[in-house]
């Protein structure tokens, strides 16, 4: 069994075409697994809906609370892209004996044009063939958490160097 942590971030946010804002409502994860049409077990806890530049000290510490406390051994936590680094470190700090993978989208889900499925799908490949540790997948490449950063000019992960 997978566990999935739900925390907002692009991936899930909706588009109001009345006011052309984004918005949170609730997780696309499920729909995004069936259109998918994964066959892995997962087990999806929603522990936020924000985005990761709103996210606090607090926030970050209930994903590692909750990481820390799961029974699954394999956790993907589904993360806003702008801060999914600091949270990665977080988790690499406690040095949880678990598989940890931390990936997101550039793009909302609704957008239909958006990375995140095939994101959430080298998540689920990650975190069932890697080693213990926390990583961060975006696509198609994964670091270990103490060597990834988002290049904020290209919008693209990469090894720190």
């Amino acid at each position: 069994m997978i566990k999935i942590f739900v925390t907002g971030g692009t991936f899930d946010k909706d588009y109001d075409e009345k006011n052309g804002k984004l918005y949170f409502k609730d997780t696309h994860m499920s729909e995004i697994l069936n259109l998918g049409r994964s066959k892995v077990e997962v087990n999806i806890e929603t522990l936020m809906m924000i985005d990761s530049l709103n996210m606090k000290d607090s926030d970050r510490r209930l994903i590692v609370d909750s990481c820390e406390i799961t029974y699954e051994k394999n956790i993907i936590v589904t993360h806003g892209t702008d801060t999914m680094t600091e949270t990665a470190n977080k988790l690499g700090e406690k040095n949880l004996q678990k598989t940890i993978v931390l990936t997101g989208a550039m793009i909302p889900y609704k957008f239909g044009t958006s990375d995140g499925l095939f994101n959430i799908a080298s998540a689920l490949a990650y975190v069932q063939t890697l080693s213990s540790g926390v990583y961060v997948a975006m696509n198609g490449r994964v670091f270990t958490y103490d060597n990834v950063i988002k290049n904020k000019e290209t919008g693209v992960f990469e090894e720190i160097k």
